[in-house]
């Protein structure tokens, strides 16, 4: 995926102008739907009252803030819906499962009892994309723009780089769907790895 992007020519859009491209290119993805690949294991989101119940340790408060936002997820994937669009995520997911990864996990799975369509591949499934250093985060809206999204240091979105290549993302599409297919289902991940685990120990990230 990376000799893919890098043949083609982006534009660098600090945190403000990405947030407002992204929003008027989103609900115009169409038929070809919406694509995304995460692969870091750890972010940061300030400003997400369960992230931020979760980083307190406070980790029964955290997952009953998820839950409190059914509601929102059941009209948000509803817009999609009617807006003749599918949301599709590939999660890679290294063992053993970060702190970050296991919160997010239970947030993914509700997205996707709202209409997400959420796959899961490990780090053998990705290592012949990894010659040279990890894959960067994406997010394909239709067949019209593609964004590496960037992130600081710390794990904070820090913005984005457009491409508007079309070779470029159909090429990043066909990855994404080929691992998005091979991959294993959200909900069965989930049952197998993740509802079973304690609550995370955060001590360590807040040292």
């Amino acid at each position: 995926m990376l000799s893919a992007l890098a043949d083609a020519t982006g534009d660098r859009l600090e945190l403000d102008a990405y947030l407002e491209d992204f929003d008027q290119h989103f609900w115009r993805a169409g038929r070809a739907g919406f694509w995304k690949l995460e692969r870091q294991q750890t972010f940061r989101e300030p400003g997400v009252k369960s992230w931020e119940a979760f980083f307190r340790g406070e980790w029964g408060t955290a997952l009953s803030l998820i839950s409190e936002q059914r509601g929102h997820y059941e009209r948000y994937f509803r817009k999609i819906a009617d807006h003749g669009f599918g949301l599709h995520r590939v999660r890679v997911v290294e063992e053993p499962i970060s702190p970050y990864l296991q919160w997010e996990l239970h947030l993914l799975r509700l997205k996707e009892q709202c209409g997400e369509d959420t796959r899961v591949v490990g780090l053998d499934d990705i290592a012949l994309l990894e010659p040279d250093g990890a894959l960067p985060e994406i997010a394909i809206i239709g067949s019209s723009v593609l964004y590496e999204i960037v992130y600081d240091g710390e794990g904070n979105l820090a913005g984005g780089i457009r491409y508007t290549d079309s070779g470029a993302i159909a090429e990043c599409r066909r990855i994404i769907r080929d691992l998005h297919g091979s991959g294993e289902r959200l909900d069965s991940f989930f049952g197998r790895r993740v509802a079973s685990l304690p609550a995370p120990a955060m001590h360590h990230l807040r040292a």
